[in-house]
């Protein structure tokens, strides 16, 4: 059932990688140090590249979530959605999967969260991104590949034109939102349970996109170097020409032949 709450309390860049000139005016469009990583980031564009996602997923969602988990062992609908795109990390060594996330707008259609929740009016009307599914592996280069995913949900969303990244956690991951100065969008933190994650109560926090620079020097963040002061030509964010969902025949789940039901 959707809950009503209320608690009182933006750049686009063309078509193809990260630019500099597309970062908020607060960012100074000069060039930066490069630093290149072991593994790449991409967008997922062929159904090869969406099975190691999904792979991925379930490995991350079995160790925390195992009940959870059964249910992503094939892509979902939302991962075909329009104006919805996933993200998968893979080592340059040999190609195996390091992590994924799923980030949607709503362009076209209201987020996965607001299938439990009304966004109060600071969020009415904004461009928003919400960011769901994201799984590591459990190796060592796990945490630098979750940061790095972050980077790139924050390049996009800078890259897109997005106001605010929306995202929801359940407890403990929550505080990880928390040091990356997330706010709480409703009051809180309140744990809200969601359709989309499992019924499963989550916080539902919020980063706007155009102070996040302001914001994390202030703070004397200690990821601001990474995230302002260094390039990452490994990730690699240019939107795949095909859309995903184009690529798939339906196919009949009961029966095991070609079919996913699209939205």
């Amino acid at each position: 059932m959707k809950q009503d709450h209320t608690i009182s309390t933006s750049s686009r860049a063309a078509g193809g990688k990260f630019l500099l000139s597309s970062l908020p005016a607060t960012m100074p469009a000069v060039a930066l140090p490069e630093q290149r990583l072991p593994f790449t980031v991409r967008i997922v564009s062929d159904e090869q590249a969406l099975q190691k996602a999904v792979g991925i997923r379930h490995a991350a969602y079995s160790r925390h979530l195992p009940e959870l988990a059964q249910n992503l062992l094939r892509f979902e609908q939302a991962d075909l959605a329009q104006d919805t795109i996933v993200l998968l990390a893979e080592s340059k060594l040999d190609g195996s999967s390091l992590g994924t996330m799923r980030i949607q707008t709503n362009r076209f259609q209201p987020l996965g969260l607001e299938q439990s929740v009304t966004l109060p009016d600071w969020l009415q009307g904004c461009s928003l991104a919400e960011a769901t599914r994201l799984g590591v592996t459990s190796s060592q280069i796990g945490k630098i590949v979750k940061t790095l995913l972050f980077k790139a949900y924050f390049l996009y969303c800078v890259e897109n034109g997005i106001d605010w990244m929306v995202i929801t956690a359940r407890s403990p991951l929550d505080r990880q939102y928390d040091a990356l100065l997330f706010q709480d969008v409703f009051a809180g933190p309140e744990f809200i349970p969601m359709l989309h994650v499992g019924n499963l109560p989550h916080r539902v926090m919020a980063f706007e996109v155009a102070t996040a620079r302001e914001r994390w020097a202030a703070a004397g963040h200690p990821l601001f170097g990474l995230m302002f002061e260094m390039q990452h030509p490994d990730l690699i964010l240019e939107q795949p020409p095909n859309v995903l969902a184009d690529q798939f025949e339906p196919r009949d789940s009961q029966a095991g032949e070609r079919k996913v039901p699209l939205k």
